[in-house]
């Protein structure tokens, strides 16, 4: 077991996972939605970082090769738990979320299944590219859940803070708030169509994979 730069890297991107869902236990929102996404942004950095180490220094191992996709995996899936569970806008999340849970657990049980045979299913720039969509429409997400509740909201529409202040035509107030609620409209629109977009590459990329997987599963 070499402890190398890049597998240093990736296993504290492991244990990130699991630390987004903890922000929501001992934190108060938004500053819950805050770490969770200065600590998300963080492990989705990490992720090109040791990746390009270690090809860049030669120091590909099997042990980052085992933990990378798992702690790939760990990270979307809290992510998409805690996001899910904690978001106002849960019912028009929980169809592309449970498409991407199915696919990873459904090509992790083909490369369990494959065993040595496994490296007929690497991984594709298609996949790649799912895997930064997923990465997006989460950090996309997670600063929808910062305007929310900035704003002390729990759904979109007119805030009371925005019809006081056009009662009372306190205009600079009025215009922060406006900013805010936009800010709020617009990124959760914007991770929902991130998230259905990461949702069809997982599904093309595990049909991909199925497919691949098809002449090993006859007989």
């Amino acid at each position: 077991m070499r402890w190398t730069i890049p597998n240093i890297l990736t296993v504290i991107r492991l244990l990130a996972a699991p630390g987004v869902a903890v922000m929501f236990l001992y934190f108060s929102r938004p500053l819950a939605d805050w770490c969770a996404l200065l600590l998300f942004v963080t492990a989705a950095v990490t992720d090109w970082f040791d990746g390009y180490l270690a090809r860049a220094w030669k120091q590909q191992t099997k042990l980052g090769t085992m933990l990378d996709p798992i702690a790939d995996k760990a990270m979307v899936v809290i992510a998409l738990m805690v996001i899910v569970g904690y978001s106002s806008m849960s019912p028009w999340l929980v169809l592309p979320a449970t498409f991407i849970l199915f696919r990873e657990v459904f090509v992790s049980g083909l490369r369990e299944f494959l065993g040595d045979t496994a490296g007929t299913l690497k991984v594709t720039k298609l996949a790649k590219w799912k895997t930064t969509a997923q990465m997006i429409a989460i950090a996309v997400l997670f600063a929808q859940g910062i305007f929310e509740h900035f704003l002390g909201m729990s759904t979109f529409g007119m805030s009371p803070e925005i019809i006081q202040a056009i009662i009372s035509g306190q205009e600079e107030d009025l215009h922060g708030l406006w900013w805010k609620e936009a800010g709020m409209v617009w990124t959760g629109i914007g991770g929902l169509v991130l998230l259905w977009i990461a949702a069809v590459l997982t599904l093309i990329t595990g049909w991909d994979y199925f497919r691949k997987a098809t002449p090993y599963l006859k007989g």
